[in-house]
């Protein structure tokens, strides 16, 4: 060859994603040099450094007559465990096996009740906090069986379409799934969509017909319905088991919990070694002011002990503290136990592998090496700023190629699952949407930087800019979206590409208010002695509360403003004053005050 590249005779090259020519030169034993001659001959400017795409790598083994095959994610962990001699799963020692808990899933359609039933069988309020009555996050809970005293874990999924990421992983690290019907409205798409993650993922399913108390409510239609999909109700000769429930009264709650312990019983060899190193998923993960990363994790096997080091994906740490579902400390949880841990140096991702390592070094180098692959995986994907309103009129003059975003949320379930459902848009040949980077956590000034290099455009999903960021994203002309509803940034964005985007009210803050102090009144609740930072806070305006980055409220409204003894009807930046909430009490000193007010914004 030109290049003086000896070729290849078919043999295979293993590379990780976003591997350089360095690192393919390396394998062949050639120069560098000589593989960006041969890339350029190709008409692609590549540096020797510089990460390259799956199909520049794929390209240029074909051009020199080798098989590049990309090493998948899993097959890296796996190499990247072997070289400090752990592995994820293995095979158990069967002396060593006790009977662990069944861990089950709660899956169906929006609004067919799958909270409120698990709402009735832990006897909580998890509804109230969910925004728009709908699911967001996901949480693990064990509870006791009342007749044989058996424990049972289950795990949350959200039930809206957008929440597919979420739910598939749930049918993943689950034994039974309990699919929720509606009696009162039967079998709905999202019915069959959860159905089908468990039947991919081979699971036994418990049928809960919820809302049997309701006017119009048909449980036999809702079983007729079911066998299309190859579940036949136990009455009509099948095996899958169907309860009659009601989740607002609690009734057949505890006919449930039966029916999942025969169903583990029946069909599943639910054991466990405790004795092992614990190995498990982590489920959720968010930043805690005060606490830092809290990782919510599902022990699989062994047992997870206070001062273990841990490393999941990319995240490590040693365990100071674990927490059960209800805020108590534990020593050790073991199979099938989901606690709280804290003692993670970064939030790890949801659905991420952990597993208990040797010593604190082990665990970090595991993660940096983790790191290190997934940052020259984004290098490779990443392509200059544009929002949402002049996206269409760019893609139509050609200017746009490619729409890139970056996500930030308050855990990172949601922020997959916003993932998840914006790849999924089809927006056809003209323009393609890449997500470069994606986190949990207030959005921060390297988030507006890389925003600003790259031309991305930030969607905050319950979080808010940090510090300096938002003034960074003004001086830098970064288009940051905040939304507290997943489906409504989908929406958006959909609706940009298409070039639907209608005339809207845009939010414009009015001003920020620290809260310094704390003041309990038995005739107005709680009033906030506060410094106003910024702008003007005025009352009767639109307001949120802030907590370390994350909202903690929406919705609400400066109903007193006072300064001293005297009502005010606005109050400038760099005074004191007493703003009360109305009916919202839950406010602590250093949470900020957010004012702004709707304001139609034309389209142009």
């Amino acid at each position: 060859m030109e290049s003086g590249v000896p070729r290849g005779n078919g043999e295979t090259v293993r590379l990780p994603r976003g591997a350089s020519l360095s690192d393919f030169a390396d394998r062949i034993n050639i120069e560098p040099g000589s593989l960006v001659q041969v890339l350029f001959g190709l008409g692609e400017m590549v540096t020797a450094t510089q990460s390259c795409t799956d199909e520049t790598l794929e390209l240029l083994g074909v051009q020199l007559g080798y098989d590049v095959q990309i090493v998948s994610p899993e097959d890296e962990d796996r190499e990247i465990l072997a070289r400090f001699d752990l592995e994820f799963g293995g095979e158990a020692d069967e002396d060593a096996l006790t009977v662990r808990p069944p861990v089950v899933t709660v899956m169906g359609h929006v609004d067919h009740g799958k909270t409120r039933l698990l709402d009735a069988i832990r006897r909580t309020d998890v509804v109230g906090g969910e925004a728009g009555g709908i699911t967001q996050h996901i949480g693990a809970y064990q509870v006791r069986e009342p007749h044989t005293d058996r424990l049972i874990t289950f795990i949350d999924t959200p039930g809206h379409e957008a929440f597919t990421a979420m739910r598939a992983r749930g049918a993943k690290v689950t034994d039974i799934a309990i699919l929720v019907v509606a009696a009162d409205d039967g079998v709905k798409p999202q019915t069959i969509e959860a159905l089908n993650h468990v039947q991919a993922a081979d699971v036994p399913i418990v049928v809960a017909v919820n809302k049997v108390d309701k006017e119009g409510a048909n449980p036999a239609k809702v079983r007729q319905q079911l066998t299309e999909y190859g579940l036949v109700a136990e009455e009509y000769g099948g095996t899958t088991i169907f309860v009659d429930v009601s989740a607002r009264n609690g009734t057949g709650i505890e006919q449930l919990l039966e029916a999942v312990l025969l169903t583990a019983d029946a069909t599943l060899d639910l054991r466990a070694d405790p004795t092992t190193p614990a190995q498990g998923v982590a489920i959720e993960g968010h930043l805690d002011k005060g606490r830092g990363p809290v990782a919510t994790v599902l022990v699989q096997r062994g047992t997870l002990r206070i001062g273990d080091s841990v490393v999941a994906g990319d995240s490590f740490g040693r365990v100071r503290a674990m927490l059960d579902e209800n805020g108590a400390q534990l020593k050790e949880a073991g199979p099938a136990r989901p606690v709280q841990v804290l003692g993670f140096t970064s939030v790890p991702g949801a659905g991420d592998n952990f597993l208990v390592a040797p010593d604190d070094r082990v665990a970090r180098q595991i993660a940096e090496q983790r790191q290190a692959r997934e940052r020259n995986a984004e290098l490779a994907k990443s392509r200059g700023k544009v929002t949402l309103e002049d996206l269409f009129a760019r893609i139509e003059q050609g200017k746009v190629e490619q729409l890139n975003l970056i996500l930030k949320g308050d855990v990172s379930g949601s922020v997959e699952a916003v993932e998840d459902a914006l790849l999924k848009i089809d927006v056809g040949a003209e323009v393609s949407l890449r997500i470069i980077h994606r986190g949990v956590g207030a959005i921060t000034e390297n988030d507006v930087t890389l925003a600003s290099a790259s031309e991305a455009i930030i969607l905050g999903f319950n979080v808010r800019p940090e510090g300096k960021a938002r003034a960074l994203a003004e001086r830098e002309h970064v288009d940051v979206r905040y939304y507290s509803v997943i489906y409504a940034a989908i929406e958006d964005v959909e609706n940009a590409l298409k070039g639907m985007l209608k005339p809207e009210f845009e939010e414009v803050q009015l001003g920020t208010a620290e809260i310094r102090e704390v003041f309990r009144s038995s005739k107005f609740g709680n009033i906030a002695g506060a410094l106003v930072r910024s702008g003007v806070i005025v009352r009767n305006s639109k307001a949120r509360l802030v907590r370390d980055g994350v909202v903690v409220a929406d919705n609400l409204t400066v109903e007193s403003l006072r300064r001293f003894k005297d009502d005010a009807t606005e109050v400038r930046e760099g005074y004191e004053c007493g703003i009360g909430l109305g009916s919202f009490n839950d406010i602590k000193a250093e949470d900020v005050v957010e004012t702004f007010e709707m304001r139609e914004k034309p389209r142009t």
